[in-house]
């Protein structure tokens, strides 16, 4: 099941931040964290107007976890925001139910939820905007 995660990195006044470093880290479609050859990891930068675009795979859940990708995401030297995005709970990927798998999830926090557009040709369209301090 592929995702194209799509937003924009803005400060607290909603103005875009150029340049933003996000990093991405997320298991893979058997619930799995690659450790050794570190796939499913990465990082890029904001463009001009302050949008960047993630194209990746739904990652599975795993004992404990609902689906989740962990991010980080910080202006040029200034403080890092570290959080985890969510799968809304209609999601449909590798059987899961994701409905069930959020409220028992201790760590999600909905606001942090991803909005995501219909599934097409195994393809969810997401997308996710970050507000953080400069």
């Amino acid at each position: 099941m592929l995702l194209t995660l799509t937003g924009m990195v803005f400060n607290e006044k909603c103005q875009p931040i150029t340049h933003a470093l996000l990093e991405f880290w997320q298991a893979d479609r058997r619930g799995r964290y690659d450790n050794k050859g570190f796939t499913l990891r990465g990082h890029q930068f904001t463009n001009a107007q302050g949008r960047y675009t993630l194209k990746t795979i739904v990652p599975k859940d795993y004992p404990g976890r609902t689906a989740h990708i962990h991010v980080k995401v910080q202006a040029p030297h200034r403080p890092v925001l570290t959080s985890q995005l969510f799968f809304p709970d209609n999601t449909k990927a590798y059987g899961m139910n994701v409905a069930r798998l959020n409220a028992r999830d201790g760590f999600i926090n909905r606001q942090c939820t991803i909005k995501l557009g219909k599934l097409a040709a195994n393809l969810y369209p997401g997308r996710f905007d970050f507000v953080i301090e400069v």
